[in-house]
């Protein structure tokens, strides 16, 4: 039985459980999660195995790299510049980085790129990894791109272009890249542990990833044998040529070893933020209000950015999501504590947000991928949050 460490409060015992339990029946190799209420920790668990290959447990101040998490970090550095008056949402992406006007571009504005609206969600021919790893060759490639639909009548999950399309905005308005400005303005004043770009002498921190082979195949699977919901989406992934496909398929290849030291170490806003649980609740409690003497949001800013700007199915992923400015928003089948939450998820499993009406901050780490719907880890500690509530 994994040993569980660290404190709850009153009241929040059944999170406990249903950590512990995410070990022994959900698959969790290496894994943390933290809860905020009202600027104070009420949750922080840690537990499991930092690396299978050595044995290396979990500790308290383990890093772990959180995916499209990640995203919600980016999307607080544009609002935090909007809310100082150096940014306009609402202006074009132009006025700010000319030369993404090319193609079609020039009338999109900034807020459609943090909502999944502007339709560049491609880069073709893909860049060299080794290439966009440096940044620069990857904007400008996205400068040059035409979006796959026409702005603004739709949107489709940025997967991999929303880090560099929403972080050349911020260099370009701040002159500093996203990570930097995040380790500086937001990452510093919080004492996080949480970085878009990994120092060098934090790397030995960092758990190692795990990614269990898939019992199903569904690339071999008939597709009437797969759920209804998901067989538009299956059909996509079978197509090279889909969207689906492109969309992440950015980079050459266009598989990333995200355990490497030159992949952490790189930024890349939309998908290799690497933090603690800590971290992430931490960051999102000080939008909605106040954690040691620091809140990042005023109500203005906080209002605007999680106002909702799309919902329906998206084009990419081809299942309903709603969109509000870099953040996900609640949907009948993850409906987090309640309607006025707002976070983002990581790919197989990891999740932060914060709800402003129950004043809660959520933050989950994990080390061990679990792909689809299969995956109930984050989901059974929400709902422990919100049994608590």
């Amino acid at each position: 039985m994994t040993t569980i460490h660290g404190e709850v409060a009153d009241g929040f015992e059944g999170v406990r459980e249903a950590f512990r339990a995410n070990f022994a029946e959900r698959g969790d190799v290496g894994a943390a999660v933290c809860v905020y209420r009202d600027g104070r920790p009420v949750v922080d668990l840690w537990g499991g195995v930092a690396d299978p290959d050595t044995g290396r447990e979990w500790e308290r101040d383990t890093l772990q790299l959180v995916y499209s998490a990640t995203k919600g970090a980016t999307a607080t550095v544009a609002h935090l510049l909007a809310q100082r008056g150096q940014l306009d949402l609402d202006a074009p992406v132009a006025a700010y980085w000319p030369e993404f006007g090319a193609a079609g571009k020039a009338e999109i504005p900034v807020r459609w790129l943090l909502s999944h609206r502007a339709g560049v969600v491609t880069v073709e021919p893909p860049v060299p990894l080794e290439e966009a790893l440096r940044w620069r060759p990857m904007a400008d490639a996205l400068a040059a791109q035409r979006p796959e639909w026409e702005p603004g009548t739709a949107h489709g999950y940025h997967g991999r272009t929303f880090g560099w399309l929403v972080g050349e905005v911020v260099r370009r308005v701040d002159g500093r890249t996203p990570g930097r400005f995040f380790a500086e303005e937001v990452a510093g004043p919080l004492g996080l542990d949480f970085f878009i770009g990994l120092p060098a002498a934090e790397r030995g921190r960092v758990s190692r990833m795990v990614y269990p082979k898939p019992e199903v195949d569904l690339s071999t699977v008939p597709l009437e044998l797969v759920p209804s919901e998901a067989r538009e989406f299956v059909a996509a992934l079978r197509d090279p040529r889909s969207l689906s496909n492109r969309a992440f398929t950015v980079t050459d290849p266009a598989e990333i070893d995200f355990n490497s030291a030159e992949v952490q170490a790189a930024e890349l806003p939309a998908s290799n933020g690497i933090g603690t649980a800590r971290g992430l609740a931490r960051m999102y409690a000080a939008l909605i209000g106040e954690v040691d003497g620091v809140r990042l949001f005023s109500p203005e800013t906080l209002a605007s950015a999680t106002a909702e700007q799309a919902a329906g199915l998206d084009k990419v992923i081809m299942f309903p999501v709603r969109f509000a400015s870099g953040y996900m928003l609640p949907v009948e089948t993850n409906p987090l504590t309640g309607p006025s939450a707002f976070g983002h998820p990581g790919r197989g499993g990891s999740m932060g947000f914060a709800d402003p009406e129950h004043g809660i901050a959520f933050g989950y780490v994990m080390n061990s991928i679990v792909e689809g719907a299969e995956d109930t880890r984050a989901t059974a500690l929400v709902e422990a949050v919100r049994a608590a509530l």
